[in-house]
């Protein structure tokens, strides 16, 4: 006699949730003080799944299209169909991550598993400072004395104090600089050498995407890492003559899947890799934790910009981010 197939996963809820943050968050775009997530549940016999993501106004991504284009999927749903139902976005990582969680229930193992990697060690995850004034900034890395890995986010005019004044507080701090696109062409050699003087690791995305030309012809003496203009795996042939790394976020590849698809062709092509998310909860960020070995920084810390988190949360202690429970994901 054979065994009954195993039952094919339905989406079951797709539904929004906002997550109230324990202070305003802001970036070169603008400042939000909740959390807005998009939660995919899926379900085939005894077991479900589940994953978050977080849709992206820059991307043209709002939670209520993700929400609908979550209900309007019909049908068995499998991992491999995911690239013909949904783009790569917000919507596609919340069901793949479902999928990932629902398939590691059904086998009795854990996600890392699955996908053929190390169990996942814990990580020291960046924190972030938003954008300020220099004296606020620096006063904020200050209060944020326990944790040694910071991410400075920047806005164009006087970054190059903001970094100056945020080293001089935290002399002991290892820093990475975001400008979210904010720096125009004329400013990048300077700014550059004010973060290479500020003892600054790594920039991300200074320039838009789509208009970052000026990054093949500057000296980039600090490494310069894509954000915005990369998405999946396909953007890398594109990016070797102007970045040095890339930020691998599951909500821009669509899932876990394709996540690891770019994190091994990053790795391969020589890229640096960040693992980043957007601010969420640890639902979110818990299956990026599986990349954390491809990684060269972690940027996970979402959950500890918010004023509550799932239960049970990730474990952060002092910026060190532990791999998720089987509980809370995976």
């Amino acid at each position: 006699m054979t065994g009954q197939p195993a039952p094919a996963p339905h989406l079951i809820e797709a539904r929004a949730e906002a997550w109230p943050l324990a202070k305003p968050f802001v970036i070169a775009r603008g400042a939000k003080t909740e959390a807005h997530v998009v939660v995919a549940y899926v379900a085939a016999g005894d077991h479900s799944g589940r994953g978050e993501a977080v849709p992206y106004a820059r991307y043209g991504e709002t939670v209520g299209a993700a929400v609908a284009a979550l209900q309007q999927l019909s049908g068995p749903l499998t991992r491999e169909r995911l690239p013909d139902l949904l783009p790569a976005g917000a919507a596609r990582n919340a069901l793949d991550c479902a999928l990932w969680d629902l398939e590691a229930k059904q086998a009795g193992k854990r996600a890392f598993e699955l996908a053929g990697l190390p169990a996942p060690q814990p990580a020291m995850t960046c924190y972030t400072i938003s954008l300020g004034s220099p004296d606020q900034m620096a006063a904020d890395a200050k209060a944020a004395a326990h944790l040694k890995l910071l991410k400075l986010k920047l806005g164009g005019d006087g970054d190059d104090v903001r970094m100056a004044a945020v080293r001089a507080a935290r002399p002991d701090a290892r820093l990475v600089a975001d400008a979210n696109e904010a720096w125009r062409p004329d400013q990048l050699a300077a700014f550059l050498a004010s973060a290479r003087d500020s003892g600054v690791e790594l920039v991300e995305q200074p320039l838009p995407a789509g208009e970052d030309d000026a990054l093949r012809h500057v000296d980039r003496v600090v490494p310069v890492c894509a954000d915005e203009s990369a998405h999946t795996s396909a953007d890398l042939a594109t990016l070797a003559d102007r970045y040095d790394a890339v930020n691998i976020k599951l909500d821009k590849t669509g899932g876990l899947t394709e996540a690891l698809a770019l994190a091994q062709a990053a790795r391969a092509q020589g890229f640096r890799i960040m693992i980043g998310s957007m601010v969420a909860t640890s639902l979110a960020a818990a299956p990026a934790m599986l990349l954390s070995g491809f990684a060269d920084w972690v940027d996970l810390d979402g959950p500890l910009l918010l004023a509550r988190d799932r239960d049970p949360p990730l474990d952060i202690v002092d910026g060190w981010i532990s791999p998720p429970s089987a509980e809370l994901w995976g």
